[in-house]
């Protein structure tokens, strides 16, 4: 109801079931896919890696909603491609702002669990990242650094003193290289190798 009374959105279709909301998705190919974590057949993680997972062709967005504040389903949802992660109780502004934040390839998750996250990402960590194959250059690490701290695309673009294209055109080639698919990757991604602390 929140996002149908939305001018600019509109729901295509309702699910009763992981396994329907995967075929549905499918077949409809919506600009974006909400989903709660525990669904009947197959839950969010499984359904969000079957949408835009690893390996998936051509992934959707997608932006998992529930009551359920775990730190294995947060995990578990941004790995598996997720672009957002919001709690039931964040109310309907947070709701639009993730689904219009998905819609044009950005990430919004939960302040509460953006917070649980960064700490758990910070922490240091025993192992140490594998070297890349195409390491970045300074200015894309420059990027890197912005995006793990959790500014826009516009933002990074008058920090750097650079074109909202250039940003964008680093963003791909950071993806490319981290081979990750969204701005969570590579802000998880600085966090765990120390590019960011």
């Amino acid at each position: 109801m929140i996002l149908d009374a939305q001018p600019d959105m509109e729901v295509v279709a309702a699910v009763a079931d992981g396994a329907e909301a995967v075929s549905e998705a499918r077949r409809l190919r919506p600009d974006v896919c909400l989903l709660d974590i525990r669904m009947p057949k197959l839950d969010g993680i499984e359904v969000t890696r079957a949408l835009a997972g690893p390996g998936v062709e051509n992934p959707m967005r997608v932006v998992i909603v529930t009551t359920f504040d775990l730190d294995e389903y947060v995990y578990g949802a941004l790995r598996a491609g997720a672009l957002g992660f919001l709690l039931k109780d964040s109310g309907p502004t947070l709701l639009i702002e993730a689904v219009k934040a998905a819609a044009s390839g950005d990430s919004l998750v939960s302040p509460s669990v953006t917070v649980r996250l960064l700490q758990h990402l910070a922490q240091p960590k025993i192992r140490v990242p594998a070297p890349l194959n195409d390491p970045l250059t300074d200015r894309e690490l420059d990027v890197v650094r912005l995006v793990a701290r959790g500014r826009t695309n516009q933002e990074v673009a008058g920090e750097l003193f650079v074109s909202l294209s250039t940003v964008k055109t680093h963003l791909g080639s950071i993806q490319r290289k981290l081979r990750v698919r969204n701005r969570v990757g590579i802000a998880a991604w600085a966090w765990e190798s120390g590019v960011v602390s």
